[in-house]
């Protein structure tokens, strides 16, 4: 009983607790006035927090790390696949982009500009702090943890592999629709080897390498800064 409620509340921390906690913060006005690498420390300190109350569950549980996706994986796979879906994913988000350059498809959402590095500092930053918490967080949260636990109360992995996607959506709901809907569908890509293969690592590595392109070229290539809406959320419509 103990261990069913832990999994439960665990699992509506991150469905629930995080999508409605980046709702209210990205609402709030004030966060245009912060300095963004004191936002990349922030966004850094929350993801590791929630990482480690993750595992402390995962331990109390008994599903234990393996359960959870931590294991080895050969590295024929490990290259084939994470090659695979840093092609897929890059490929479709310069797409992506070039259409909402274009204006054929809805902007960012402001909060999404402010969180483009700009100097080369923050682009350090965004490389050997955010990128890789995001990456190994993430990871373990919606397609270790998350993924793993959906599959086995709905007894379907590709129902697991959908709401553990949404979920994933939700907790960027400061991206906006537009944001939301293509955080979903990388969740959906990088959830696939993790089922195939029974590892996160392949997805923990293209993670990485998508989040470090993304921020470090393509964002700043196609994402203009504009000035911040009156919402921190959407696509700065009012």
């Amino acid at each position: 009983m103990i261990i069913t409620i832990l999994e439960i509340s665990f699992a509506l921390l991150l469905g629930v607790g995080v999508p409605v906690l980046a709702y209210i913060t990205a609402r709030r006005p004030e966060i245009y006035q912060i300095p963004r690498r004191a936002l990349y420390l922030s966004a850094v300190i929350s993801q590791w927090a929630l990482a480690l109350v993750g595992a402390l569950v995962v331990l109390a549980t008994g599903r234990g790390f393996a359960g959870a996706g931590f294991r080895g994986v050969a590295i024929s796979e490990f290259l084939r696949w994470t090659s695979l879906l840093v092609i897929v994913a890059l490929a479709a988000l310069a797409i992506w982009l070039f259409l909402e350059h274009l204006g054929w498809w809805p902007e960012e959402s402001d909060l999404v500009r402010l969180l483009i590095p700009e100097t080369a500092r923050e682009k350090v930053w965004a490389v050997l702090l955010v990128a890789p918490t995001a990456a190994v967080c993430e990871e373990f949260l919606y397609r270790g943890f998350l993924l793993a636990q959906i599959s086995e109360w709905l007894d379907s992995e590709w129902w697991a592999l959908i709401v553990s996607s949404v979920i994933f959506a939700l907790a960027h709901i400061y991206q906006g629709p537009s944001g939301m809907a293509r955080v979903a569908l990388l969740g959906a890509l990088l959830a696939y080897p993790v089922l195939r293969l029974g590892s996160l690592y392949p997805s923990m590595a293209a993670h990485f390498v998508i989040d470090v392109v993304a921020l470090v070229w393509l964002g700043p290539r196609f994402l203009e800064r504009e000035p911040p809406s009156d919402s921190g959320l959407g696509d700065g419509s009012t």
